[in-house]
């Protein structure tokens, strides 16, 4: 059984679709929902939880019918048995760490002794022991952000719903909390649907990514499968550091094939060969370019390698971003602060690039990863 089954979902504000048409399953496990700000992944989560009426569609949840605007059925938000962590935490200021804790519980009008043990128990789940008579003021950032999700368990949900909710914390506890947040969720056994922008952060947290834009599922895949066989030009353009070419295929045996690229002078690349793709059509090649090696000298290989010329360079402490222009485009290609190209003086001068097949996906016509293939 599903934990969350949604079918033909819209939601318009005024003339925006915020919704168009959304369709998915999931199982079990970590789902995160992905894509740029205004593409419908908060709507879509806050119709989950009840907390937004769509104009049409069905929402299930553990089997069980929560939403169907067409039999006018909508579980109110407090009945879902949902856990939902919000942006901004939504921790009441005026009440200590124990009461914001226990604050569902008391709506549910739990027993107090029932109370006490959940809340303690789910505080010192998330590493905050002894914490329970301060307020949220004296709290850091990601300590409140730790009681919003003590808040959550203290329900004992079969699904917790994350709005971001890393998103007000510096780069370095962002960091720290996405590890502990997966190994908390596996811990707890719950199932979690998590929105984010940032695909770092959904690579790292979750089992199965959807990615969004404009209101529509572009792609429902592992975090592998979207990284190395994007569906869409959007995705491919959205994950990771990535160059997106024209080509037109020019040889093709078993499951190879040789594509030509008119913007790199004409040159040859030699990639994985989609199901049905024949000589004489065109097709477009992602090249993940921080997977592109770099060399001021030629490469003993003459499959792949392409050759430009160095434009400039990004120092980014650790990293480098060298900026090179290979015919009409000009492609970033990233390198370790230990990369010899680092060394290498000035600019303007030639420079060869090796292209594994590997970096290389195709982007043809067949249609995006289904929600039900992806939920197994």
């Amino acid at each position: 059984m599903s934990i969350v089954k949604v079918e033909g979902l819209y939601k318009t504000f005024a003339d925006y679709r915020a919704l168009d048409g959304v369709d998915f399953e999931f199982k079990h496990g970590v789902l995160s929902i992905l894509g740029p700000s205004g593409c419908g992944k908060t709507t879509l989560l806050r119709c989950i939880a009840g907390l937004e009426v769509p104009d049409d569609g069905a929402i299930w949840i553990d089997g069980k019918v929560q939403t169907d605007i067409r039999k006018g059925i909508l579980v109110p938000p407090y009945s879902r048995e949902i856990g939902f962590v919000f942006q901004n935490y939504a921790l009441w200021p005026h009440m200590t760490v124990y009461n914001n804790v226990a604050f569902g519980l008391k709506l549910r009008k739990v027993p107090d002794r029932d109370i006490r043990r959940r809340v303690l128990a789910s505080l010192d789940l998330v590493g905050l022991p002894k914490l329970e008579d301060r307020y949220p003021s004296q709290l850091s950032g990601g300590q409140q952000q730790r009681v919003a999700l003590a808040r959550s368990l203290a329900m004992e949900p079969r699904l917790i719903l994350l709005d971001e909710p890393l998103s007000n914390l510096d780069a370095k506890l962002r960091e720290e909390m996405r590890v502990e947040l997966k190994k908390l969720i596996k811990k707890v056994n719950i199932s979690a649907i998590y929105v984010t922008h940032d695909q770092e952060e959904a690579f790292v947290i979750s089992d199965y990514v959807i990615v969004m834009e404009r209101g529509k599922i572009l792609q429902y895949a592992t975090p592998d499968d979207i990284y190395n066989w994007p569906a869409h030009q959007f995705v491919a353009s959205f994950i990771g550091r990535s160059v997106l070419v024209d080509g037109q295929v020019m040889q093709a045996t078993g499951d190879e094939m040789k594509v030509m690229i008119p913007d790199f002078n004409r040159a040859v690349l030699t990639c994985r060969r989609p199901n049905g793709v024949a000589v004489g059509e065109t097709c477009q090649l992602v090249i993940r370019t921080s997977e592109v090696k770099l060399s001021s000298r030629p490469f003993e290989q003459t499959e792949n390698v392409l050759q430009g010329v160095m434009t400039s360079r990004d120092y980014r402490g650790g990293l480098t971003d060298h900026r090179v222009q290979i015919g009409s485009r000009e492609i970033v290609v990233t390198s370790h602060k230990l990369c010899p190209m680092i060394s290498v003086e000035g600019d303007g001068n030639k420079v060869f690039l090796y292209v594994d097949k590997g970096a290389i996906s195709v982007i043809s016509d067949q249609p995006a990863v289904s929600a039900q293939a992806a939920a197994h």
